[in-house]
This record gives C-alpha cells, structure tokens and sequence, in this order.
C-alpha cells in the first residue's frame, strides 16, 4: 500500500498537538509539506517530523501533489485555502468553523462534489462513540420532528479569548498567535466560533435542521475583546425552536473537561447526549425506553478523531464522513446569524 502523501496548512499550537502526531502515528502516512507563519517554527516543526517542504506559502505546500491536506489556518483564510487544496486533488480536513460566512461555507462543500473530493470539518465529537451510538439509536427509531431542543457547551477559554493566556490542551512550545483567536478580522468571533461551533456541529449532525432566525446576547469577561459566553434562542427550517448557550469556564475546573449537554424533545420522543457525565439516554411515546453504556472517558474530546478520519476516508475505508461539509456549511449559517444578531 502506497503511503498518503500529507501536508498541513496551518501549523500552529493546535495542528501541533493534535493533527500533525496523529498522522505521523499512521503507518501509511507520509508528511510531505508544512506552511505557517515563522521562519523559526518552521524549521522547528521540519527537524522535528521530517517534513520534506517547509513553506510560508500555502500554494508551494501543495505543489508537491498531495493526498490528504488538513487546513488549520486562521478561520478568514479558510475559504482560499480549503478550495485550493481540494482543486490541488486531495482530500481535506478543515478546522471548524469553515469559513466566517454561510456563503462562502457552501462554495467549498460545492468546490468538494466538483472535486469528488471528500471536505471534513474538525467537530472531533462527531468522530467519538459518543455521537456515533446516539446518531445510530435516532436513525434506528427516533424520535420525530424536532420540536425543542437545548444545547450547553463550556470549556476553559477564559485566558485564551481574553488575550491572557492559552487554552490549556493547546501544544505548550508553540505559542500561539493571539490575533488568531482575538481579532474578529481574523476569527470571525470568540466563544461562538473557537468553541459553539462544537456543539453546533453535535447538534445538527444529529438533527440536519438549518438555522433560519436567531435572538442572541453576548458578553465578554476579563476585557475580552471577543466574547467570552454567548446565549442565543433560535428557530429552525422545520419549525422547531432551541436554546443554545455557551461559556468560558475557569481554567482547571473538572480538569479542564468540556461541558456539552444536548436535551431534545421531539413529536415521538426525548434524547439526552451528555458528554461531560458520558450518558445517551432516549424515550419514545410507546413509553420504551434506553440507555446506552458509555465507558469511562468516552465523553471526553479524543483530537485524534478527525485527522485519523481524513485517513480513513482517503483509504475508502470510513463508512460514513459524520461530519462532512454540509454539517459545517449549517454550523456557519448559525454562526453568522447569531452574531448578525449581537
């Protein structure tokens, strides 16, 4: 079996400690082209992985033809260099969110089918057990329409939006460039992009429904320039309504675990996904009921998922993308709309 051909585009704190060892861990995997900002970090990364091109410029990263290609550049650069890639032949993993806007997200999930090219998008939930196993129950019975849903999502980010420090699970020897997070140039936004975005991805990758009205507030802590908790009401392309909220929690709190709930109500039933107490639970209106054991840990966010799922998915080996294009492309459209609402 040949090797797949590699390259990163993006290489900051993240990409170091999630995406780039996850695929150097693969036998059939070969790193063949980094691109990020930095002479220094770049010669870092390449005497550390060995990748053959070392490059400021994401179009030279490319050019060495390439198999797979994980975007985790800034997310105002997301759009030039995702369509670049998938037009370059490769398959792509782009950091969440995809793009700052809902138009922009659905010209790349179309660069994709003309490409036929698979584009994943990095909601590592969505690659779990967690997710897999409630997205089967729910496609096995149900439960219904959705009619009301709640979605709550806190993570230790306090530091990292606020300009004062890093997110704790980021790689510590690559100091990450604040603007990236901070500047809404730049990010698009604080907690709803950096961090809502996740459960926004859990969220409709269980329910496809679409955003179509938001009434939202945010509020920013620590002099934050970007948010740091957001709380928006919307309503969806089905009728149904929801409350999505999420936070900065303290850095060091429940050691640093995410906190990500979804309660749903439908016209046939009710289901729970809790990652933070690892529990799926769903009741239908023929009064059954099941609970689905979850192992210690699985709640918990595995960043090797989406890296090892780009693999897969080259391979021909993934049964199903679970968290393709179109998922970011509704999770973008939401985002948009909640700070259009702000």
């Amino acid at each position: 079996m040949n090797a797949l051909r590699a390259g990163i585009i993006g290489a900051g704190s993240w990409a170091t400690i999630a995406h780039i060892p996850t695929l150097a861990g693969c036998e059939d995997v070969e790193l063949v082209s980094v691109c990020r900002r930095g002479d220094d970090a770049l010669t870092r990364l390449q005497d550390r992985w060995g990748f053959a091109v070392a490059t400021e410029d994401y179009r030279a990263a490319l050019e060495p033809g390439l198999d797979i290609v994980v975007v985790a550049s800034p997310t105002s650069f997301h759009p030039e260099h995702v369509s670049a890639a998938l037009a370059a032949g490769a398959h792509v993993l782009c950091e969440k969110p995809m793009s700052m806007r809902g138009g922009d997200a659905w010209d790349l999930v179309a660069a994709a089918e003309r490409a036929d090219r698979q584009l994943l998008i990095s909601f590592g939930w969505n690659f779990m057990p967690i997710f897999r196993r409630a997205r089967h129950a729910l496609d096995a019975r149900g439960i219904g329409r959705l009619e009301h849903v709640t979605v709550h999502m806190s993570s230790a980010t306090r530091e990292l939006l606020s300009g004062s420090g890093s997110y704790p699970d980021a790689d510590p020897t690559t100091t990450p460039d604040a603007a990236t997070w901070t500047d809404p140039r730049i990010s698009g936004g604080g907690y709803g992009q950096a961090q809502l975005s996740h459960a926004l991805g859990l969220l409709f990758g269980l329910f496809p429904v679409r955003v179509v009205d938001v009434a939202a507030m945010t509020s920013a802590e620590l002099g934050a320039p970007v948010e740091t908790h957001v709380a928006m009401a919307a309503r969806f392309d089905n009728g149904g309504i929801g409350a999505i909220s999420g936070g900065s929690h303290h850095t060091g709190a429940w050691n640093d675990k995410h906190q990500l709930e979804v309660r749903a109500i439908g016209s046939e039933g009710q289901l729970i996904v809790d990652a933070h107490r690892e529990l799926v639970w769903i009741h239908r209106i023929d009064g059954t009921e099941e609970r689905i054991d979850l192992r210690p840990g699985e709640g918990a966010y595995d960043a090797t998922g989406p890296a090892r799922a780009l693999v897969e998915v080259a391979r021909g080996r993934l049964e199903e993308n679970t968290a393709p294009g179109e998922l970011g492309a509704r999770t973008v459209e939401a985002l948009e709309l909640l700070y259009a609402h702000t």
